[in-house]
């Protein structure tokens, strides 16, 4: 014999090159655990607080490795609460496989304790691939079609394991007869590039092109090259949506930064002067920010079907990888003057020069802006970045300049709270070596975040590189809604919905044995980022910053304005602040250094 099904579950997916695995216990997968344990150092079980946070790590496991994440979860609850982690990964196209515990099997349909359809539960986020496991002759091409779809696939897969089936002796070769199947391990994916007289009509189409403008997303990480000789050639500006903001470095002259809402107004400058566009691996929902519909000819380059031609239509859309198939353009394009380049270098250097302005202006007490200004000149080479979905998203888009070897992500697609830690979290486990820094804002600490820290403090005396920093912005606020609310619904901010307890995240972090940094004042910033990067251990840093600094979008349209005035005549409880900052806040970008 061979052990059990639970030992044999761990074999196989070692066999597939899983080494590290995310979860939390639960007595609908001890059998499962004892596999693990008997297993020892052939993998790392890494304990986190919430079966949600072990869904968000695996996703951003899977963002910083290219591997496929697995996560762990018992029956019932422990399964429900992966949910929002798994949807995390499917909206991003992350490969990750679930692990989830059930009921025996002859208590099925029982109404038995934390007996859940599991199936259905899973149809959705899972729907490549979910399937029970029922017979150990069964679990073999289980693991091998779960992991081969979600490699492939770029997609969520789920096993759901009966917690008396875990107990059985594993069988694993099926015995060879009718009804059984017999699998094996292994993917190699294809070189996915477009046809030659697809490849012409794209180069033909940037070649008449006068005005070219690029934007790139996640699809493009792995592309930094050939993304910077395609700009190169046709003399193009580089956008990029969030998930992108690595694939190229913002020390680049041409980049115009983050793009949308929470973008930079070169990049609005520059969509809205092209006359082409080329977007490579990326999904970015806004088209409000995109070219005027017949304004400009598109390519368009993604390796997902479903993707092309989606946001803008693009008179060429291109199914293949980013990195081969603008290798195979490259060729094929005329090398452009520098005239429209020379336009967008100069509303980038403009652009750089209104941050700097914004992030000096004066605020009660402390303007956040400053908070990331400060930090992107002393960010560590090889760094890893990880943000929250809030206010401080914004900041982290448009003020921290990325520098080439870098990484960073978020919570893309799903734009989901709560996620920033754990990234950061999977970041040093996935890196090591590597310095990680969490950009989070008050409200994601307390959903999340404070518990997340609880994992640091068991993990990180492992970690090669102690370098652990967490920025939390404590504004006391839900900072991002509150602005929602006040320029898209035009209704003054809520306190009852939007003010958040004062929690003192710096004391926290030293009741846990970590660093904990408290800065309230400008000429505070720098040194406190200083200290926090010579520490010998994970830090918090806590910034009492001002929750009346607005994250202007690159353009206000007439809409916004209207409701942000209403909301100002409409009962706001901070009029004054809300005016004083907004005000600020534009004057700095138009005089910048100046209070």
């Amino acid at each position: 014999m061979s052990g059990t099904v639970g030992d044999f579950v761990w074999k196989r997916l070692g066999e597939w090159g899983v080494r590290r695995v995310f979860g939390y216990p639960g007595d609908g997968i001890n059998g499962l655990l004892g596999g693990l344990q008997r297993a020892g150092d052939r993998f790392e079980f890494v304990q986190v607080r919430h079966e949600e946070m072990a869904a968000f790590v695996a996703g951003a496991h899977a963002k910083f490795t290219g591997e496929v994440g697995v996560c762990l979860a018992t029956s019932g609850p422990g399964a429900i609460h992966l949910l929002n982690g798994l949807y995390d990964a499917r909206l991003d196209h992350q490969p990750v496989l679930a692990l989830v515990g059930q009921q025996a099997r002859a208590a099925l349909g029982g109404h038995y304790q934390q007996e859940v359809d599991l199936h259905n539960l899973f149809k959705d986020v899972a729907g490549a691939f979910v399937q029970t496991a029922m017979a150990p002759a069964q679990v073999r091409h289980l693991i091998d079609r779960a992991m081969r779809i979600a490699i492939a696939e770029r997609k969520i897969a789920c096993i759901i394991f009966p917690n008396d089936l875990q107990e059985l002796d594993a069988a694993e070769v099926p015995p060879r007869k009718h009804g059984t199947v017999h699998s094996g391990v292994g993917y190699s994916a294809p070189k996915l590039a477009p046809k030659e007289a697809d490849l012409r009509r794209a180069a033909d189409v940037l070649n008449a092109g006068q005005k070219i403008a690029m934007l790139v997303g996640a699809g493009a990480l792995h592309a930094t090259d050939e993304v910077i000789a395609v700009a190169q050639k046709l003399g193009a500006g580089v956008a990029k949506a969030l998930l992108g903001k690595a694939a190229v470095p913002d020390d680049l002259p041409y980049v115009t930064g983050s793009i949308g809402l929470l973008g930079t107004k070169p990049s609005w400058d520059m969509m809205n002067g092209c006359d082409t566009l080329l977007m490579v691996g990326s999904g970015f929902p806004y088209s409000e920010f995109l070219p005027k519909e017949g304004q400009a000819r598109g390519v368009q380059i993604d390796i997902e079907p479903g993707m092309l031609s989606l946001r803008y239509p693009m008179e060429v859309p291109l199914l293949g990888d980013s990195a081969e198939t603008l290798k195979a353009l490259l060729p094929l394009l005329r090398q452009k003057d520098g005239s429209w380049r020379g336009e967008i270098e100069g509303w980038a250097a403009d652009g750089w020069k209104t941050l700097e302005g914004r992030a000096m202006q004066s605020a009660d007490p402390l303007n956040p802006q400053r908070v990331f200004w400060e930090l992107s000149p002393r960010l560590p080479e090889g760094c890893i970045l990880t943000a929250d979905s809030g206010s401080g998203t914004n900041w982290y888009a448009r003020d921290l300049k990325g520098r080439r070897g870098m990484m960073g992500s978020l919570s893309g697609g799903l734009a989901t709270m709560g996620a920033g830690m754990s990234y950061a979290i999977a970041a040093n486990f996935a890196h090591p070596q590597r310095p990680v820094i969490a950009c989070v804002g008050d409200g994601a600490m307390q959903m999340n975040g404070m518990n997340a820290l609880i994992t640091v403090t068991k993990y990180w005396q492992q970690w090669a590189n102690p370098q652990f920093i967490c920025l939390v912005l404590n504004n006391r606020d839900l900072n991002q809604v509150t602005w929602e609310q006040r320029a898209m619904a035009g209704d003054p901010k809520f306190e009852a919905s939007q003010e958040v307890p004062d929690v003192s995240y710096s004391s926290y972090a030293e009741l846990l044995g970590l660093k904990g940094i408290f800065v309230d004042s400008p000429e505070r910033v720098g040194s406190a980022w200083d200290e926090a990067l010579a520490a010998d251990r994970p830090v918090v840093i806590e910034a009492y910053t001002d929750p009346n600094v607005p994250p202007l979008p690159p353009h206000i349209t007439l809409e916004q304005a209207k409701a942000l005035a209403s909301s100002m005549f409409g009962g706001e409880p901070e009029l004054g602040r809300v005016v004083r900052g907004t005000v600020s806040d534009m004057l700095g970008g138009m005089l910048p250094h100046r209070s």
